[in-house]
């Protein structure tokens, strides 16, 4: 069945009861978006005015025979999906021109799926050379670094560059006034007998169990929240579309971000205050 936009037929849409069974079994049918079915209070088995006129002028009668999920759209989240499928010749039946018998039989575009993307230029050159005034090109360019995806990803991750340093400097921050705290403890660390090292060490390892618990908790806390994100902006804007998914990779991507840079925060902002005088430590 060939899926079409209601809004483009300007479609005349309004359930009506047909006295005869028959009659309305011998309709052509029809499947409708769970929206537009909601929206206009529609149900399986009623009948409905397409017309290809703003006025509705010249209408066909068509029977709903199911509802169907339409497949998300990230371009067109925000929009109401009022659609509809119908079997090919009765899209073209309505499309056609009476006047004209040709458009009956014609066609603008064709899609074709390929077993094997790599032959697009192979398969374009021969469809030119075979078909003159054909043009045959991929539905995505193979230099996309204008496409609307690709500007939004590089954005983000502009974005993530600055959050995460922004971030790192604020750790440091907060490491330092910590560890400046425990100037005391360092001092008398220092004079029981430990060396730089061996307190270097144990802030490393002190550090990387901070940091390890802070990503573990991150996480855990996206996994949670996941779940609670989509389903509030599924509900929002009424569609399926997964706009949050945590994966593997996001996961290891993280872990190998946060971790050395809580160790290293606290290692930087420990290693200011050994490289201090013993005395200094201990000055009250």
């Amino acid at each position: 069945m060939a899926r079409v936009a209601a809004s483009v037929f300007c479609a005349a849409l309004a359930a009506a009861s047909l006295d005869a069974q028959g009659e309305a079994k011998a309709l052509p049918e029809i499947l409708v978006t769970r929206q537009l079915m909601e929206a206009r209070h529609l149900k399986i088995g009623d009948v409905v005015q397409l017309s290809t006129e703003p006025s509705g002028k010249d209408a066909r009668g068509f029977r709903i025979a199911g509802v169907y999920e339409p497949a998300p759209d990230p371009m067109r989240f925000a929009q109401p999906r009022f659609e509809l499928r119908m079997h090919l010749p009765d899209l073209v039946a309505m499309k056609a021109d009476p006047a004209d018998p040709g458009s009956f039989e014609t066609v603008s575009t064709i899609n074709v799926a390929l077993k094997d993307p790599a032959g697009a230029p192979a398969f374009a050159t021969s469809v030119a050379a075979r078909v003159p005034g054909a043009v045959a090109r991929p539905t995505s360019a193979p230099d996309n670094r204008t496409s609307t995806f690709v500007v939004l990803e590089r954005f983000h991750f502009a974005i993530a560059i600055v959050t995460v340093i922004g971030s790192a400097v604020f750790l440091l921050a907060l490491m330092m006034m910590l560890v400046d705290e425990r100037r005391g403890t360092v001092g008398i660390l220092r004079l029981i007998g430990l060396t730089r090292r061996r307190i270097l060490l144990q802030v490393f390892a002190e550090g990387a169990l901070i940091a390890v618990a802070g990503a573990v908790f991150g996480v855990v806390f996206a996994l949670a929240s996941q779940g609670a994100f989509n389903r509030f902006f599924q509900w929002r804007y009424d569609t399926s579309l997964i706009f949050l998914r945590v994966t593997p990779h996001v996961v290891l991507q993280s872990i190998v971000i946060a971790i050395p840079l809580g160790i290293l925060a606290s290692i930087v902002a420990s290693w200011t205050l050994l490289r201090r005088e013993l005395l200094a430590l201990i000055r009250r």
